[in-house]
C-alpha cells in the first residue's frame, strides 16, 4: 500500500478571516470555497506546492467540525493520506484491528471517496484516507 500526504485539515471559526492571513498576507493560492453538505462544512484548499492546507468552517452547529471547535478551538483537525484503492486500504486496516470512524467510503470534496481512521488507532491523530479518482 502506498500513501502520500494529500493535505492537512484545519478547523477555523471564520473561513474568510482565516484566508486574510494565508491568501492576503502570505500570498498563497486559494481555491473557491466548496460546501460539502454531507459533512456540514464549507471547505477551501490552499496550495503550498505539494500537500495543501484544507480549511474547514462548520455550516451547522451540530456538525462534527462545530463540536471539535467547541471542545478544542481552531487549529489542526486531521491529516489526509491519498491512497490508490480506498476499499483495499480499509480492508487491510480492519485486518490489523484498526478502529475506523468510517467502515465504508463516503463522498468528500470534489467527488473524492474518503474514510477516517479513529484517533485511538493512530496515536491521537485523526487520519483521513482519500481516493481522488474513484473508479467505482
Amino acid at each position: 500500500m502506498k500513501a502520500t500526504l494529500d493535505h492537512v485539515g484545519i478547523v477555523v471559526q471564520d473561513l474568510d478571516r482565516a484566508l486574510q492571513f494565508f491568501r492576503d498576507a502570505l500570498g498563497l493560492e486559494v481555491s473557491s470555497a466548496e460546501a460539502v453538505a454531507g459533512q456540514r462544512v464549507r471547505v477551501t484548499e490552499v496550495a503550498t506546492g505539494g500537500a495543501s492546507l484544507e480549511f474547514l468552517e462548520s455550516t451547522d452547529p451540530a456538525s462534527p467540525v462545530a463540536r471539535f471547535l467547541d471542545r478544542r478551538g481552531p487549529g489542526l483537525h486531521h491529516i489526509t493520506l491519498a491512497v490508490d484503492d480506498l476499499a483495499a486500504t480499509l480492508e487491510r486496516l480492519r485486518a490489523h484491528g484498526v478502529k475506523l470512524v468510517d467502515e465504508s467510503p463516503r463522498v468528500g470534496v470534489g467527488g473524492s471517496r474518503i474514510a477516517f481512521v479513529h484517533p485511538a488507532s493512530a496515536h491521537g491523530v485523526l487520519v483521513e484516507l482519500k481516493q481522488s479518482n474513484p473508479t467505482s
